[in-house]
């Protein structure tokens, strides 16, 4: 998605009461992303995850917030696994492996700042 179509997407949603929820939809054999806020200093991003699906290891420069807003998942960060159910949140720390599995079919939140 080009950058205007991306600004455009994100000022629909501005000054509106809505669903979290209801930003992204499962999709059989997928994971699903929407970008809400994408700012120099950071991004919040919700997912949508079918079940069986994740993101492989990975680290990330800074720290990530993860907020489970549907469904179950296994977070797993430098070897420790952690299951999350809908409500619960975690913060992955920055620059430690971590991954994504959907145990069910979930949906979050991603918050990253950069700093």
């Amino acid at each position: 998605m080009d950058q205007d179509i991306k600004q455009i997407a994100t000022e629909e949603l501005k000054a509106q009461a809505m669903n979290v929820t209801d930003l992204v939809n499962y999709q059989d054999g997928s994971v699903v992303s929407r970008t809400i806020i994408d700012k120099k200093i950071g991004t919040v991003t919700v997912f949508a995850f079918d079940e069986g699906q994740g993101l492989s290891e990975h680290t990330a420069p800074f720290d990530a917030l993860v907020y489970l807003i549907d469904g179950e998942a296994k977070v797993v960060i430098s070897g420790k696994a952690i299951q999350l159910k809908e409500g619960q949140m975690i913060i992955m720390p920055a620059n430690q492996p971590h991954s994504v599995k959907a145990i069910k079919r979930f949906k979050m939140v991603l918050t990253m700042i950069r700093s």
